[in-house]
């Protein structure tokens, strides 16, 4: 129903009807669609702070769906940090031990990527710390990895070398000493017999008659063979694989430089040449470039009995020749 409106007339007393004009009822149309429109506008931004957009609500949820789906990913890759964590302990305690090789260090299992950050870019975006810390494990996860790849490959190369391996340990005695009687002195501190003071004694000695064979404890190549001066007429083997074994005082030599020798092979007869006070043979075994006793590669000459036996005698240092 159309408003009416009325004025008051003061000379007549009355009230007259008034006739708006095309251009004052247009405006009062405009004004009510601006105004309605304003509120329209007012009530949906209101609705869209309160609730938002259907799209801002989708981004929303796909972002929570990413957070929740990058936590998940975190914690597996702790998970497998862990795995590879044993799979290393195992590398190097079991595998390499069993083949004789050195561990791989930490530093080199852990290093970083060195140059400019690889990060920066991911600094920007939500949840950064999150983002960056994941991938931070990713790397490290796949360097690893890459790692302990390659040390595998070593593992299996040492195990087809591993029959090569047992012919050029240094396993016998070098002298027959079934009754294991030809003991002498063993490895460790001692008297020195002539100045009469503690020394280190690095090998062991085996008394003997004077020309008694002396043989090569494992396969490999006389790397040295001459007179020194504290030793008298040496021979040294190397055995690959990091073993070498020193032969000294001996009477004579019967083998040559650069001669390849198997285990079991004669390569000398016992003497007294050099610091010796009687005839007998000093033995060393080196491992990678330290003397190690050579009580403990006698595996394929000595039951568990005579080892035991052996190291009692030995720690007794029996005769004492230098």
């Amino acid at each position: 129903m159309r408003k009416v409106y009325y004025i008051f007339n003061p000379q007549t007393q009355t009230y007259d009807r008034i006739y708006p004009t095309v251009r004052q009822r247009a405006l009062s149309i405009l004004r009510r669609l601006f105004i309605g429109m304003g509120l329209g506008a007012g009530a949906f931004i209101l609705l869209l702070f309160i609730f938002g957009s259907p799209s801002e609500k989708e981004l929303r949820t796909e972002n929570s769906q990413l957070l929740a789906q990058y936590n998940v990913l975190s914690r597996r890759l702790d998970e497998a940090l862990g795995v590879l964590q044993d799979v290393q302990q195992r590398d190097d305690n079991l595998y390499r031990v069993i083949f004789q090789a050195d561990p791989i260090s930490s530093a080199i299992r852990k290093a970083g990527y060195g140059g400019t950050n690889r990060y920066e870019g991911l600094m920007d975006m939500a949840n950064a710390d999150l983002v960056v810390n994941t991938t931070q494990k990713m790397d490290l996860l796949s360097k690893q990895l890459y790692i302990q790849s390659k040390s595998f490959d070593d593992v299996v190369e040492m195990c087809k070398k591993h029959d090569e391996m047992l012919k050029c340990l240094p396993a016998i005695q070098p002298v027959a000493n079934k009754d294991l009687r030809q003991t002498a002195s063993g490895y460790g501190m001692r008297i020195d017999p002539i100045y009469g003071t503690a020394k280190f004694h690095g090998g062991m000695d085996f008394s003997a008659h004077p020309g008694t064979d002396v043989y090569a404890t494992g396969n490999g190549v006389v790397a040295k063979m001459g007179w020194e001066s504290a030793y008298g007429n040496t021979v040294e083997i190397d055995h690959g694989f990091g073993y070498r074994t020193v032969y000294a005082h001996l009477r004579d030599y019967r083998t040559k430089l650069g001669k390849k020798v198997v285990r079991g092979e004669v390569i000398g007869g016992v003497g007294s040449t050099g610091r010796s006070t009687g005839p007998h043979l000093h033995y060393e075994v080196h491992v990678k470039g330290e003397r190690v006793n050579p009580v403990n590669y006698y595996f394929m000459d000595l039951s568990a009995g005579d080892y035991e036996k052996m190291i009692q005698i030995a720690a007794n240092h029996g005769k004492v020749f230098d």
